[in-house]
């Protein structure tokens, strides 16, 4: 129910049992712009280490596409229902479908005078983004969007059900799920579990390893103890990640999950209910090769309900109203948060201290 149909009951947030506060992020798809400097700030954060030169915690894939790794969607996990009583059997991914790093021929462009181009030293087949901006659709109305995904960092994570160590857990004061690396042992049975395939094996450490939603920044860690977001986060050009607590009233995470619901959570099927959300994108309707404008959406509803669930349509009409509120001259509370550039309402850290 929007805000504008909303009666007087009041809004329930679903933070797990045992669990203070939620952390979440919400992703506007119509401003990225599929850059992957969130995937460079991340990449270069967190994963450089042995082992996990495939781990891309961050990634931005193109949209229709096979992802990263190549067919998560279809790959298995989750739970069987909204119950969480029986986990779905999921699958532990190939190596090949993350696609393998590649070593580039740099050193004989840089140094050897080679006149090459820049590519592979090995035939490369796959990897991430692939298909980048192959899309759908036909001419003159083909079309494709970037999702870029982290750790849903789940209500219900089933990564967490499935490790018979219980080495991952969900941390009391926000939320986010972490992977203990001194209980792991690298059975994967959490990468299997995981329905968005965002854990990850270590084949050096023998260990799993995730997005740790960048915690030591949010806890103020840095070197003059100031707080900040995740470095995938402060780093995008367009500015198109909010970051905060769902239970935050006040926040604009909870104002556009909760109030606006104009934010959904990525394949809500899966049940684990994540605490990423993303604000679906728009795009011109279809036109004839005349150029001439034909009342068909170009990127078909159904396929945004295969990815984002059955809020898809009043999200879409949600914001599609104010906007025309804003063409007619009037004030929308929703399109001030899209477009507001002021850090310190995008990211709300700081509002809870029970410490």
């Amino acid at each position: 129910m929007s805000t504008d149909q909303q009666d007087d009951s009041d809004t329930q947030i679903d933070v797990a049992e045992g669990i203070d506060h939620q952390v979440a992020m919400v992703m506007d798809l119509n401003k990225c712009i599929g850059c992957q400097t969130c995937t460079i700030a991340c990449k270069t954060l967190w994963t450089e280490d042995g082992g996990s030169e495939y781990m891309y915690w961050n990634n931005v894939e193109t949209k229709p596409g096979a992802g990263y790794p190549r067919g998560w969607e279809d790959s298995g996990g989750g739970w069987q229902s909204g119950e969480h009583s029986e986990r779905q059997p999921g699958e532990i991914p190939d190596q090949e479908d993350y696609g393998r790093a590649w070593e580039f021929n740099h050193s004989e462009i840089m140094y050897e005078g080679s006149d090459e181009p820049l590519r592979p030293r090995e035939g490369a087949e796959w990897g991430p983004n692939w298909d980048e901006d192959e899309g759908a659709g036909e001419y003159p109305n083909s079309y494709y969007f970037y999702l870029p995904r982290i750790c849903n960092h789940c209500t219900h994570p089933s990564c967490v059900e499935a490790c018979p160590r219980s080495a991952l857990y969900k941390r009391e004061e926000d939320g986010i799920v972490l992977v203990d690396q001194e209980r792991c042992r690298g059975y994967r049975y959490c990468v299997e579990g995981c329905p968005y395939k965002k854990v990850y094996y270590n084949t050096v450490s023998k260990k799993s390893e995730k997005c740790i939603f960048c915690y030591p920044r949010i806890e103020g860690e840095g070197p003059d103890g100031q707080t900040y977001a995740p470095a995938c986060a402060e780093e995008c050009p367009p500015q198109l990640r909010l970051v905060g607590f769902l239970d935050d009233e006040q926040g604009p995470i909870y104002k556009l999950v909760e109030e606006y619901e104009v934010a959904l959570p990525l394949h809500p099927e899966f049940q684990t209910q994540p605490n990423v959300y993303y604000i679906p994108p728009f795009a011109p309707p279809q036109h004839t090769e005349d150029g001439e404008t034909v009342d068909v959406d170009r990127i078909p509803r159904q396929y945004l309900e295969q990815l984002f669930g059955e809020g898809i349509d009043q999200a879409l009409d949600t914001i599609e109203r104010h906007r025309q509120r804003i063409e007619r001259g009037g004030e929308s509370e929703l399109m001030e948060i899209l477009q507001d550039k002021n850090p310190a309402k995008q990211y709300r850290l700081e509002v809870f201290d029970d410490g």
